[in-house]
């Protein structure tokens, strides 16, 4: 594999049929912003590739630790609106 394809096309970011994780990632934070479209999109990262790259434990805990973040960014939101 060429250095370019290590970087824009790593294969522990394609599905079999050739889906790019990217472009799921672009496709479910669309109508996000800021921190929440940030999380989305690291959890839809790793969940993806925690089979294919060698740390899978890192890989999934990375993905719980960013949906933690984002539960917590959601709580504060709503308790914003509850507050208003």
């Amino acid at each position: 594999m060429k250095n370019e394809d290590l970087v824009t096309h790593p294969s522990h970011y394609q599905s079999t049929s050739g889906l790019e994780v990217r472009t799921v990632m672009e496709a479910f934070t669309e109508d996000l912003y800021g921190i929440f479209a940030v999380d989305t999109a690291n959890v839809i990262k790793y969940i993806c590739r925690w089979s294919k790259k060698g740390t899978p434990i890192l890989d999934l805990m990375k993905a719980r630790d960013y949906i933690d973040h984002l539960i917590s960014k959601v709580e504060e939101k709503e308790k914003e609106k509850e507050s208003k």
